[in-house]
C-alpha cells in the first residue's frame, strides 16, 4: 500500500474526535439527539480546520446502521460508516463546487435529489468550496434547498461564506469554524509524533504550530515534509531552515540594533540574511509577528495566554518589550506592517525592507508632543543618551528678535514669486531671519507646527536663552507704508498685469486699511466685481499691499459706506478681556515659545455695525 499523508491517516472520525472545534460538535450532537436535523448546513471558516471532516462525520452519524435511528457518534465500523469514510457511498454525494459550477450540474443534481437514497435513510450532497457555484447555478438550486424531499439533506463548506447569496444561507443553519488554538495543534503534534515513534524537541513541534497559522491540515502537512528533511530527531533548527524561517534570536538582534540607534548593525543583520537566501517578504512577515508577540508581552505580560509561541520566543518578546515603550512598539509594528504591505507590489523589495527598518531606527528619535510641551524627560525606559530628539530644546536655541516695525515678506507675494507670478522683493534680512514676532506687526504666519532645524546645526551655534519682549496688545493701523501708497502699487500692478477694467473699477473707489485688512468701498455692484477679480488678481492685489504695508493683509471688497471708526476699534481691540486670558494661558505660551505659534483675533463680521449686513464676503 502507498504511504497516506499523516492528515489523512489521523483525520477525526468521530465528533469526539475533532479538536477545536466544541461548539459545532457539541450543536449538532444535541441536534441528533433530539432529532432536530436540519435539510441544509454551511460549514464556513479557515482552510484546514475540519469542515468537510465534520461534514463527513455526519453524513455518518444519519445513516449509521448501528442503530435504527441517527446516533450522535457514529459507529465506524458499519457499511455505510466505512464507505463514506472511504469516499464511495452511493446516497453520500461529494462534489467539488469549484469545477461543478454551473447550471447544467445543478439542474442535474435537482433531478436526482427527488428519487429516495438506494440502501440509507438520507441521500445527503457535500459541496465543497459552495462559494464557486455562480449565481444562475444558486438560483436553480433555491426551490429545492428551501423545501427538499425529506430524505435529502445539503451540507455547503466554503472558505467565503459572503460570496454565497443571502437567500441560501437564509435557508440553512450556518456554523462558524473557528482557527484552531496554537495549544490544541502542538497537543495533537505531540500524540501524533508519539504514535509514529519520532523523535521531535518540543521548540520544533512549537515551530510547526505556529507555522500552521491556525491550520491542523497545513501543521500536519509541514510535519510530514519535517520528517522527511530531518535525519534522526526532529530539532529546532531543522524546522526553521525548511520553512524558511530566520534563525533563533535575529528579531531580539533587530529590536536590540533598533534601540541602540544603530542604523549599520540593522542593514549589517538584513544583508547577511538576505546573502543566506531568505525572502524579505517572508522576514517582514516574521518581523510582524515578533513585534506584535512583543507589544502583548509589554501589555499583558509574558505569560499571557494572548501569546501563542513557545516559551523560548516568550522570553525573546518580554526581553525585547523592556527596550521600549507601548507606545513605541506600536509605532514599530504599524512602521513594519505598512512595510510589509509595499513589499508584495515592490520591484526592489531589499530596498524597501532596509527603508523600514531605518524608519524604525528613526523613530526613537522623536518626542510626544506632551511631553515636549511640559518640559519632562522621556518616560520610556530606553535611555535619553541614546535618543536624539528631532525637535531642539529651548535652552540650546537662539531666539530671534527683530527690530519693531521691521518690514516682513508676505506668504502670499512668496508664493506668488514661486509660482512665477508678479515677483516680490525680498530683502537678505527679511529672508534670513525666518519666522519672527515683530512689534507693530502679525506674526508670522506659516509657521510649521513640530518643524526645527536640524539638531546638528542648532547644536553647532548655542547660546543663552534670551526673553523674548513684550508684545502690544493694539496693532497700529499703518507699519510702512500709508494707504495711497497701497493704491497706487496696486493699481499700476494691475494695469501692467492685463487688468485694466479691474483697475478702472477699483480705482474710483475708498481704500481703507483696517488692522490686517484692505477694505475697498467700490460705488459698483460688489457682485460685479467678485465676478472680475480671478485669482490671481487677488493674489496680486494682496502681495503687493502687504509687501507695501509690511505685513499680511487680507483683502474685502464691499459696496455702500465704509465701517465706523468705533466699529474698528472694538473689533482689533484686545485690551484685558480674553486675548489677555489666552496670552497668559501656561500651556499657549509654552506653544508660542517651542513652535513660534501666533494668537489671531477673529473678527465676528454679522455684528458690525455696517448699514447693509446683507452682503457676502
Amino acid at each position: 500500500m502507498s504511504y497516506q499523508v499523516l492528515a489523512r491517516k489521523y483525520r477525526p472520525q468521530k465528533f469526539s474526535e475533532v479538536i477545536g472545534q466544541d461548539h459545532v460538535t457539541r450543536t449538532l450532537k444535541n441536534a441528533i439527539e433530539q432529532a432536530r436535523i436540519a435539510h441544509g448546513y454551511i460549514f464556513s471558516g479557515h482552510r484546514g480546520i475540519g469542515k468537510t471532516t465534520i461534514a463527513r462525520i455526519l453524513a455518518m452519524a444519519l445513516n449509521c446502521r448501528s442503530s435504527d435511528k441517527p446516533v450522535a457518534e457514529p459507529c465506524g465500523v458499519c457499511d455505510s460508516c466505512i464507505e463514506i469514510r472511504a469516499g464511495n457511498s452511493v446516497d453520500v454525494i461529494e462534489i467539488d463546487a469549484a469545477t461543478n459550477r454551473g447550471i447544467d450540474e445543478i439542474r442535474e443534481l435537482r433531478e436526482a435529489a427527488r428519487y429516495r437514497p438506494a440502501r440509507d435513510r438520507f441521500k445527503i450532497y457535500i459541496l465543497d468550496e459552495a462559494h464557486q457555484i455562480t449565481d444562475a447555478a444558486f438560483n436553480a438550486l433555491l426551490k429545492t434547498l428551501e423545501e427538499p424531499p425529506s430524505h435529502v439533506v445539503f451540507m455547503l463548506a466554503t472558505t467565503q461564506p459572503e460570496d454565497i447569496p443571502q437567500t441560501i444561507r437564509s435557508r440553512c443553519q450556518h456554523f462558524s469554524f473557528h482557527a484552531v488554538r496554537f495549544e490544541e495543534i502542538l497537543g495533537q503534534l505531540k500524540d501524533l509524533a508519539a504514535r509514529e515513534g519520532i523523535e521531535a524537541d518540543e521548540d520544533a513541534l512549537a515551530l510547526l504550530s505556529e507555522a500552521g497559522d491556525g491550520s491542523m491540515r497545513d501543521a500536519l502537512s509541514i510535519l510530514d515534509q519535517a520528517i522527511a528533511a530531518s535525519i534522526g530527531r526532529l530539532t529546532a533548527e531543522s524546522v526553521r531552515e525548511l520553512v524558511g524561517a530566520a534563525p533563533s534570536g535575529v528579531m531580539e538582534d533587530i529590536m536590540l540594533a533598533v534601540s541602540n540607534n544603530s542604523s549599520e548593525d540593522a542593514l549589517k543583520i538584513v544583508d547577511r540574511l538576505l546573502t543566506e537566501g531568505h525572502s524579505p517578504t517572508h522576514f517582514a512577515r516574521q518581523m510582524v509577528r515578533f513585534l506584535r508577540n512583543a507589544m502583548v508581552a509589554k501589555v499583558a505580560g509574558a505569560q499571557s495566554s494572548l501569546l501563542q509561541i513557545s516559551s523560548d520566543e516568550r522570553q525573546r518578546a518580554a526581553r525585547s518589550a523592556e527596550l521600549f515603550s507601548e507606545e513605541d512598539l506600536t509605532r514599530h509594528l504599524q512602521i513594519m506592517l505598512r512595510t510589509h504591505n509595499e513589499l508584495g507590489y515592490r520591484q526592489e523589495q531589499r530596498f524597501h525592507l532596509e527603508l523600514g527598518l531605518l524608519k524604525m531606527v528613526h523613530a526613537q528619535r522623536l518626542l510626544p508632543l506632551e511631553q515636549l510641551l511640559s518640559g519632562t524627560p522621556s518616560s520610556s525606559s530606553v535611555p535619553q543618551t541614546a535618543r536624539k530628539p528631532s525637535v531642539v530644546p529651548e535652552s540650546t536655541r537662539r531666539p530671534e528678535v527683530a527690530p519693531a516695525r521691521a518690514p516682513q515678506v508676505s506668504p502670499f507675494a512668496a508664493d506668488s514669486a514661486r509660482k512665477g507670478g508678479p515677483k516680490a522683493e525680498f530683502s537678505e534680512s527679511a529672508v534670513a531671519s525666518g519666522p519672527r514676532l515683530v512689534a507693530g506687526t502679525s506674526p508670522a504666519p506659516n509657521v510649521v507646527m513640530g518643524s526645527a532645524a536640524p539638531a546638528a546645526v542648532m547644536e553647532q551655534n548655542p547660546a543663552p536663552e534670551i526673553p523674548k519682549p513684550e508684545i502690544p496688545t493694539a496693532i497700529p493701523v499703518a507699519a510702512v507704508g500709508n494707504v495711497e501708497d497701497v493704491r497706487n502699487i496696486v493699481l499700476e500692478a494691475l494695469v501692467n498685469g492685463g487688468q485694466r477694467m479691474l483697475a478702472s473699477m477699483l480705482e474710483i473707489g475708498e481704500w481703507i486699511v483696517e488692522g490686517n485688512e484692505l477694505v475697498v468701498k467700490v460705488a459698483a455692484s460688489a457682485t460685479i466685481i467678485d465676478m472680475s477679480l480671478g485669482a490671481d488678481a487677488k493674489r496680486l492685489i494682496i502681495a503687493k499691499a502687504s509687501e507695501v504695508m509690511g505685513r499680511t493683509l487680507r483683502l474685502r471688497i464691499v459696496p455702500g459706506a465704509a465701517p465706523s471708526p468705533a466699529a474698528v476699534t472694538r473689533a482689533g481691540s484686545t485690551g484685558n478681556g480674553g486675548r489677555g486670558r489666552v496670552e497668559q494661558d501656561p500651556v499657549v505660551r509654552r506653544m508660542k515659545e517651542k513652535f513660534g505659534a501666533e494668537i489671531r483675533t477673529v473678527i465676528d463680521y454679522a455684528n458690525r455695525d455696517y448699514p447693509n449686513k446683507n452682503y457676502k464676503k
